[in-house]
């Protein structure tokens, strides 16, 4: 090592062909590395650094620029010193840095800087919480698939073809591609199938049969509505009474989310295989030009073969295109919508609701205690009455079974739809400190559960009175499931208190589904004409009247009327079937049957003998004129 200043160059920096790796530039590069003087390496190493930069060998230090370029450390010199310009220079020439006095302000990477907010109103040190949202939303799909696209695309041109002639077995078909949609897309997220996912899939299949049994359009719409509430439960997944009652109107916010979502992979798929759709295009304009030439050859060579191929051929004019179109944009979002919803489902079930406070023992039980013990009354009343008969009260109130009976049917209703809320409000603010307080909760809401259950069999029992009295309507039929329906949910309530309320969500919404495809399979119509015809076969009344609005279900009980009746209760299905039917796809069961009843037996001309049908009152059961024509 030389014993030269430092400041002077040493003789190997002269040499043009010296190495770095010379023995008379270690003394230098290792100076300038840690801007200390001439010494042994290390010397000069300021204290907390712990000589990591100091290499232990001497033959192995490596020059001043090179170990400057490698991390912050070898760049930064002591305390109290500045490099100043040209420092390079005079560490690879040995000579030391300029000194300069004054504070040591250290240069800061621009990969360490505290990234600045965006948010101008944000103070430092605050985020943005997440939205009530963001714990709902998931993660993006993935791209859509071709099986899913074409499974879109049948269910947008079966839509257009089928649902232009009205509502039967076309909207089962048109359900299937789009159910194979989402399964598509669910399998590729990675989706399983699930038995609750199956159960609400299967559920919803068979609410859409109603329409193709049915020709009634109350029951249709109730069917109709149910299954897509069905279906979108099964592309959710839900579970939790938040997650049951917003998941069934899960496919309304999906939309304009799977529109979006298709167009994305259409365009990508036209963008890479844009000879793959010319061929496709091809195809399928051959394939449509030989179908129509020789479907037309073999039509006009065979009567036989012409007659079923129009029945199978939807017929299409050119004036019903623009709805044609809506059909069509309408299948295709809503099959894009039920895929998506499979691919990204919300989860409906991360909703959560804050418990109310829990009340103490006997702020909260007093009030329904009192209110058990007020039903417990009214149904001891019910009791006598129901033993003593309907007389007694007719002597005290001087009303008639059928008035008694209608005049208390609305309250007993509204009675129990109020109990159901007392029910969930009692449930949000019962006590939670333990053992007793569950059975204290689970004793006093069970007993009202039962005393309501008596008053919704009392409810029954007066519309069974009032049914008798005036016949069969559409809106008392309706009140009457209705009513049966909260007595299977209290019986639910009564069941989640003894096993658990894990399941009872779920159970209320399967219930209701199973009502209404109840509903429909047992024909309302069909039911309300064949009462208010057994009623006259007893000697009572008949309206109709009434009866002449009813649909097509309800022929069959209608043709067993005696004439004149008969034949002015089916006037206005002759008028309707008096031109050609729907095709095979539109047309429902019970109005084919009722197509074929007519052509067997076909309606007389009553005349002016209709005007007066049915229109005498029976006084013995309390029929009244302004009864008779209830529109409901």
């Amino acid at each position: 090592m030389s014993d030269q200043p430092s400041d002077q160059p040493s003789e190997a920096s002269r040499r043009p062909g010296a190495s770095p790796e010379s023995d008379d530039a270690r003394p230098s590069a290792s100076a300038a590395t840690h801007g200390s003087g001439p010494g042994p390496a290390g010397e000069g190493t300021p204290a907390g650094t712990g000589g990591e930069d100091a290499p232990a060998d001497p033959g192995t230090a490596k020059p001043a620029v090179a170990a400057s370029a490698e991390g912050v450390s070898a760049s930064v010199p002591p305390q109290g010193t500045v490099p100043v310009a040209g420092g390079s220079e005079d560490a690879a020439s040995g000579a030391a840095p300029p000194r300069s006095t004054g504070p040591y302000i250290p240069k800061v990477p621009a990969y360490l800087h505290a990234p600045a907010t965006t948010d101008v109103w944000q103070g430092p040190g605050r985020h943005p919480s997440p939205g009530p949202m963001s714990q709902l939303m998931p993660e993006p799909p993935q791209p859509i698939r071709a099986a899913t696209l074409w499974s879109v695309l049948a269910t947008g041109l079966l839509s257009a073809l089928l649902l232009g002639d009205g509502v039967g077995l076309n909207l089962l078909i048109v359900a299937v591609p789009a159910a194979l949609a989402a399964y598509f897309a669910a399998r590729t997220a990675g989706r399983r199938l699930r038995p609750w996912t199956a159960v609400w899939a299967v559920g919803g299949l068979a609410l859409l049969a109603i329409p193709a049994l049915r020709d009634a359009g109350w029951p249709v719409f109730l069917a109709v509505v149910s299954a897509l509430a069905l279906g979108s439960l099964a592309l959710h997944g839900s579970r939790s009474w938040p997650g049951v009652l917003l998941g069934s109107l899960g496919l309304v916010p999906a939309v304009a989310s799977g529109v979006r979502w298709g167009w994305r992979g259409v365009r990508d798929r036209a963008d890479d295989s844009r000879g793959r759709v010319r061929t496709a295009v091809r195809s399928t304009v051959v394939a449509v030009v030989l179908l129509l030439v020789f479907g037309a050859l073999f039509a006009s060579a065979d009567a036989a073969f012409a007659d079923l191929l129009g029945e199978l051929t939807p017929d299409i004019t050119i004036g019903d295109s623009p709805w044609r179109v809506f059909l069509f944009v309408l299948g295709l979002a809503g099959a894009l919508a039920a895929a998506y919803s499979a691919a990204a489902p919300v989860r409906w079930d991360r909703t959560t609701f804050r418990p109310g406070k829990a009340r103490n023992r006997v702020e909260w039980a007093l009030p329904l205690i009192l209110l058990d013990l007020l039903f417990a009354a009214f149904i001891t009343l019910q009791l006598v009455v129901l033993l003593g008969g309907y007389d007694k009260v007719a002597e005290k109130t001087g009303l008639l079974p059928a008035e008694y009976a209608r005049q208390g049917f609305w309250q007993l209703l509204w009675a129990t739809v109020l109990t159901l809320i007392v029910i969930a409000l009692a449930l949000r603010w019962a006590p939670r400190g333990g053992p007793r307080d569950r059975t204290l909760v689970r004793s006093v809401l069970g007993v009202l559960c039962a005393l309501t259950l008596v008053v919704v069999a009392s409810a029954l029992r007066r519309m069974d009175l009032y049914v008798d009295a005036f016949g069969l309507t559409r809106l008392r039929i309706s009140v009457a499931a209705v009513e049966l329906w909260l007595g299977v949910v209290l019986l639910l309530i009564i069941a989640a208190g003894v096993f658990g309320a894990r399941l009872l969500p779920r159970a209320v919404a399967v219930s209701a589904a199973v009502g209404v495809l109840a509903f429909g399979l047992l024909s309302p119509d069909g039911l309300i004409a064949e009462q208010n015809v057994e009623r006259y076969g007893n000697h009572k009344s008949i309206d109709i009247q009434y009866l002449k609005g009813l649909s097509a279900d309800a022929v069959p009980a209608l043709d067993t009327l005696p004439e004149p009746l008969r034949s002015c209760a089916l006037e206005f299905f002759r008028r309707d079937f008096a031109g050609p039917g729907a095709s095979w796809y539109a047309t429902s069961w019970g109005e084919a049957r009722a197509r074929d009843i007519l052509e067997k037996h076909p309606v007389k001309d009553g005349g002016i003998q209709c005007a007066g049908a049915g229109r005498d009152a029976d006084e013995r059961d309390g029929y009244d004129e302004e009864y008779s024509y209830d529109p409901y």
